[in-house]
C-alpha cells in the first residue's frame, strides 16, 4: 500500500519504454489534480526526451487501473459553482484526454483492473490498450446525475459504435474485458501475470519502427479521423509529406529493395 506522501504517479523506464503507474491504491487509483498533472508533466518530460520511444500507464494495485475522478474533490467544484467545475474539472480532464490522444509516441494502456469513468476515458484516449482477464469497463457517470466529462461522451461511441456506447453511458453497467475486445475498446486481453510482459512485447514491436513514421502514423490517425474523408485525406497527405523530408522513408526504401533483390536472387 503506498504511503500518503508516495508519488501519485510513478515512472519507471525500461530502456526506450517508459511505464506509468497511477499510484493511488487506497483510492482506486482515483484521478484527482495531483495525479492529472503529474501525468501530464511526466507525458511532458517524455516527449522531449528522443531516448524514450513508448508509454505505458498502468494503475497500482490489483483492483484498479483507474476509478475514475477523485469525486471528493469534485464535490469540491461542485459546491463552488458550475464555472469553477467546468474550470477546474472538465477542463482539466479533457485537457489530460486531448494531451494523451495527441501524444507524439504510442500509449498503451495497461488495465490492471476495473476503468470506471474517468479510467475509461483515458483508455479511450490511448493509442492502444491490453486489459487483464479480470479488467472491467464502465461509465457509471449517469449515477452520479451528469454525462462523461472528460471526453467518454464523444470518444467511446466513436470507439465501439453509436448503440454499444450509449448503453454503457445510459445505463453505466460494467463490461467485461472479453466484452471491450469485442468491442474495440481494447485490442488483446491477457492473463493478469503477464499484463505488462505483453505491453512491453506490443511497445517493442511498434518502436523497431522510425520514430518519425510512428509519429506521422499516430498524427495521420488522431487529427483525420473525426474528419470528412477529403479532410482526413489532407491530413494524411501532410503527415506523409513530413516523414518523406526525413531519412527515413530512404532508409525504409533502400532495405526492402534490398530484400527484393536478394529473393529474386535465391529464387532463380
Amino acid at each position: 500500500m503506498a504511503p500518503d506522501n508516495a508519488p501519485t504517479v510513478l515512472r519507471d523506464d525500461r530502456g526506450p519504454v517508459a511505464i506509468l503507474t497511477l499510484n493511488r491504491p487506497r483510492q482506486l487509483n482515483a484521478l484527482n489534480h495531483a495525479v492529472i498533472d503529474a501525468l501530464t508533466g511526466h507525458l511532458d518530460t517524455i516527449e522531449r526526451d528522443e531516448a524514450m520511444r513508448a508509454v505505458i500507464v498502468t494503475g497500482a494495485g490489483k483492483r484498479a487501473f483507474s476509478a475514475g475522478a477523485d469525486i471528493k474533490e469534485f464535490a469540491h467544484f461542485v459546491d463552488a459553482g458550475v464555472e469553477v467545475a467546468l474550470r477546474e474539472f472538465v477542463a482539466r480532464g479533457q485537457a489530460l484526454t486531448s494531451r494523451i490522444e495527441r501524444f507524439p509516441k504510442p500509449i498503451i494502456a495497461a488495465v490492471n483492473g476495473l476503468a470506471f469513468g474517468g479510467g475509461c476515458e483515458i483508455t479511450e484516449a490511448m493509442a492502444l490498450a491490453v486489459a487483464a482477464e479480470t479488467a472491467t469497463f464502465a461509465k457509471p457517470e449517469i449515477n452520479l446525475g451528469f454525462p462523461p466529462p472528460f471526453g467518454g461522451s464523444q470518444r467511446l461511441p466513436r470507439l465501439v459504435g453509436r448503440k454499444r456506447g450509449m448503453e454503457m453511458i445510459l445505463t453505466g453497467d460494467p463490461i467485461s474485458a472479453r466484452d471491450a475486445l469485442d468491442y474495440g475498446l481494447v485490442n488483446r486481453v491477457v492473463p493478469a501475470r503477464r499484463l505488462i510482459d505483453e505491453a512491453e512485447k506490443l511497445a517493442h514491436r511498434i518502436i523497431e519502427k522510425s520514430p518519425v513514421s510512428v509519429a506521422t502514423s499516430l498524427a495521420a490517425v488522431t487529427r483525420g479521423i473525426n474528419l470528412s474523408i477529403d479532410e482526413g485525406l489532407a491530413v494524411e497527405a501532410a503527415q506523409f509529406a513530413r516523414a518523406a523530408a526525413t531519412p527515413a522513408v530512404r532508409d525504409g526504401i533502400g532495405r526492402f529493395l534490398a530484400r527484393s533483390a536478394g529473393a529474386q536472387e535465391t529464387s532463380s
